[in-house]
């Protein structure tokens, strides 16, 4: 049986497990799939333990998607730009490919699950830290008319936009100067891991807006409650979850699962903690 597994610091809150069991169980693939922890110093005798065993392939969360970038033999393109991976999978030759499921995670979740358009819309993404550089590549290849980058600290966006300049027109600003108007606003800033939610005008949310937060929850996010309280329509960030893992499940067995009932599953299993 091959073995994959995910590995983090901590690890206990992954539900990578339920996902690809499910999507192994949909798609009648034979794998076994565990959580590993790590010391944070641990990852490379982690992973040369791991697959060394003769597993397949591992999923990568915090805090060790940086190491992983290093540990691979070589990098897809996606994982290059976003400068970190989060899914290793064992080649024939015995080398090890490095990729960024994230942003194609994101997309697959907005364009296929919500069914809301980001090809010729004006799109703003707010924060400019790795979860956002993970996912500008993917979001890019989908051809936004714009994509307007806004971050607490202005020069960061401003850095990240000059990063991707190759890959489309993109325009960067702090928090206070953001243009008005937008079709799509993803949330990827710091500010919702807390809690909070980015202080940005109320005139950035154009009419027809739609708008994602990245984190995920029993109940409608901070960002979530105020785009809706000025008429945008909202999801979070656990179709990206369930998106990332299919991507990565589809690499490393090259069947293509089903999101939609995994994610029906798991948003009743957070409902059904909530209450208790």
């Amino acid at each position: 049986m091959d073995r994959y597994a995910v590995i983090g610091n901590p690890i206990k809150q992954s539900m990578s497990p339920e996902i690809h069991t499910a999507f192994a169980q949909e798609t009648h693939q034979d794998l076994e799939y565990d959580k590993l922890f790590a010391e944070v110093d641990g990852f490379k005798a982690a992973a040369d333990e791991f697959f060394s065993a003769g597993a397949k392939g591992l999923n990568i969360t915090a805090p060790f998607k940086l190491d992983a970038f290093d540990y691979a033999d070589e990098l897809t393109e996606r994982a290059r730009t976003a400068g970190a991976v989060n899914t290793l999978a064992l080649q024939q030759d015995g080398s090890l490919l490095g990729d960024n499921t994230d942003g194609p995670g994101l997309v697959s979740d907005i364009r296929n699950h919500l069914g809301w358009s980001i090809k010729g819309k004006k799109l703003l993404v707010l924060g400019a830290g790795g979860a956002t550089r993970g996912t500008l590549l993917p979001l890019l290849h989908e051809q936004p008319a714009r994509l307007h980058i806004a971050n607490r600290t202005a020069s960061k966006a401003l850095q990240l936009a000059q990063d991707f300049s190759a890959y489309g027109s993109l325009s960067a600003s702090g928090l206070e100067d953001i243009p008005a108007g937008f079709d799509l606003i993803i949330n990827a800033s710091a500010a919702g891991l807390s809690g909070e939610r980015p202080q940005i005008a109320a005139t950035v949310v154009g009419a027809g807006c739609c708008a994602y937060d990245m984190v995920y929850g029993a109940e409608p996010t901070p960002f979530m409650r105020w785009a809706s309280a000025l008429g945008a329509e909202t999801a979070d960030g656990l179709g990206m979850l369930v998106g990332q893992a299919a991507e990565a499940f589809y690499l490393w067995r090259g069947v293509r699962p089903q999101v939609a009932p995994v994610l029906a599953m798991l948003r009743a299993r957070l409902r059904a903690k909530s209450q208790v």
